[in-house]
């Protein structure tokens, strides 16, 4: 009797032992690929910093031939305004969104400057910015691969479990607003206008 009750206690404890050893596991990835999310979405901030750094100067070089196209200008300072004030990886996704309708239509303008293109110090910041916004691709990328690891792990059982313990939350794709994926408008009837004048 006291050996099949050793036995009993003895198989109790390792599978108490298993089971939280699996638990320690589940609980320890769920951190790890929060952080993993965490990183990604810093790395787009460093490359949207990046980028931000980049539009001042090639604001300022534009800015230097174009008087006419204030607005445009305006737009980009608003919408980095909003970049640095949002709360949420949707704001600030979001606010990056309008910036990058802003600098489209900027280089819209651009093309009716031919001074500008062939600005040394203007082609160099254009060439950087392309590489930046490719980069920039490529690190929103990795973030919507973590984002989707994480969810897909803590959505069924157990990971939900372990995700409540650890007290992490679904993650937020970065998503484009609809409003980029439209061609930008720029209108130069009223730059036509005043030139005929």
């Amino acid at each position: 009797m006291k050996g099949t009750i050793g036995a009993i206690v003895a198989v109790l404890l390792v599978a108490l032992l298993l089971g939280g050893c699996s638990a320690y596991q589940g609980y320890r990835k769920v951190i790890v690929m929060d952080e993993q999310v965490k990183s990604s979405w810093s790395q787009v901030e460093n490359q949207l910093q990046r980028r931000y750094d980049l539009i001042d100067n090639l604001v300022n070089t534009v800015k230097g031939v174009t008087q006419q196209e204030q607005k445009v200008f305006g737009d980009i300072a608003e919408a980095r305004t909003r970049y640095a004030g949002a709360k949420t990886t949707a704001e600030r996704a979001e606010a990056a969104t309008e910036v990058e309708s802003a600098l489209a239509r900027l280089m819209v303008i651009v093309e009716n400057y031919p001074e500008l293109k062939s600005n040394e110090s203007f082609l160099k910041l254009q060439d950087e910015l392309a590489g930046t916004e490719n980069r920039l691709a490529v690190e929103r990328k990795r973030y919507n691969d973590s984002v989707q690891a994480i969810n897909a792990y803590i959505r069924p059982f157990p990971g939900s479990f372990y995700a409540g313990l650890a007290g992490v939350g679904a993650a937020e794709y970065y998503k484009i607003d609809e409003s980029a994926r439209q061609r930008p408008k720029v209108d130069f009837s009223e730059k036509q206008e005043k030139q005929e004048a």
